[in-house]
């Protein structure tokens, strides 16, 4: 039986959501919100991913920072 790993569930859990918030924004045109009102919430999901982003890879450990890089530079 394996270990539960508080940390690293929610590593993987900011993990997703930072991927999820580019999503959400790539809806927003097609919501009825006002361009100043897609512009505010452009920037803070844009904010809020990159957080999310780096508190994940900052809870999975160097070995999944290096997994990500391995995966984006096509290794």
């Amino acid at each position: 039986m394996k270990v539960f790993n508080l940390k690293k569930l929610i590593g993987y859990v900011f993990l997703v959501f930072s991927f999820l918030v580019w999503a959400v924004i790539a809806a927003l045109p097609f919501m009825d919100i006002s361009t100043s009102e897609m512009a505010t919430a452009t920037t803070v999901l844009i904010i809020s991913g990159e957080v999310l982003f780096l508190l994940a890879i900052a809870l999975l450990g160097k070995e999944a920072w290096l997994k990500i890089k391995a995966i984006l530079k096509g290794r």
